[in-house]
């Protein structure tokens, strides 16, 4: 007797759990585990990464990352209003900068602005921060540009309309009614930018930092060596990006949600 596509489905489930199952086992019988636990959750080891890997390197991870954010921000908004501008310069200069930063990796812009400049222009010394801020900033701020430029065209045309036939000035109109309505729109991804420069705040290691510098990758780099831990302390530094990345996660859901609520 044939199957009906009830039965179907519910016998191409159970296959697809019991070889998963079967992979499953096979690798945990594998798995040397001691060595495991050696290499990846030696704890005991790690006491001296404490406290200074909360209150310098997760204290400067978001210190960096605001930083990058406010200045890509700052940067993208600008941009995205040029990339829609009349004028045609403003337009192309955006952009070249966009496809720019977008083409080239973030560490090369590190290593230009923190190493590169100094050797090119002797007695440039920028503090730490600054370098960071601009490094993240200047590639944070082309991919925001285009979020903000495809928020700001989702506004509906007519809201810019309504308020120019009231005799507000184009640019008020931008600032006061635009402008905040399309934050609103592209709150899920500018969260999720955040997330992208915790991550990419890792390499500010390329500066050579002093130990009040240290963010969290550097602490974890610095344990593999110093500890004897395995890769322990790259273990605790990652739980500790986690700490931030997390919430932002669901920050981020949260926005979607009521954004998708809102359209409907």
């Amino acid at each position: 007797m044939a199957m009906t596509a009830r039965q179907r489905a519910r016998t191409s489930k159970i296959i697809q759990l019991a070889i998963f199952v079967v992979i499953l086992a096979a690798l945990i019988f594998s798995i040397d585990w001691p060595v495991i636990v050696r290499s990846f959750f030696n704890f005991e080891r790690i006491g001296p990464m404490f406290p200074d890997l909360i209150l310098v390197g997760l204290k400067n991870t978001i210190i960096y990352t605001v930083l990058g954010f406010i200045f890509g921000l700052t940067g993208g908004l600008l941009l995205a209003l040029m990339k829609m501008a009349s004028f045609a310069p403003y337009r192309w200069f955006a952009t070249g900068y966009i496809e720019f930063f977008r083409g080239i990796p973030a560490l090369l812009v590190f290593i230009t602005l923190g190493l590169g400049v100094p050797a090119a222009f002797p007695g440039t010394n920028w503090p730490v921060p600054i370098v960071v801020m601009m490094s993240l900033g200047l590639v944070s701020a082309a991919y925001i540009a285009e979020t903000l430029r495809a928020g700001l065209q989702a506004v509906p045309k007519g809201q810019m309309e309504a308020a120019r036939s009231l005799g507000m000035p184009a640019w008020r109109a931008m600032i006061s009614i635009i402008i905040p309505q399309a934050f609103r729109i592209v709150l899920p991804p500018l969260t999720n930018e955040v997330i992208l420069l915790t991550k990419d705040s890792s390499l500010v290691y390329v500066l050579g930092l002093l130990a009040t510098q240290y963010e969290l990758t550097k602490f974890g780099r610095d344990g593999i060596s110093s500890l004897g831990a395995g890769i322990t302390p790259l273990v605790v530094a990652g739980a500790m990006y986690l700490v931030i990345t997390i919430p932002l996660s669901f920050l981020a859901r949260r926005f979607e949600a009521r954004t998708a609520k809102t359209r409907r």
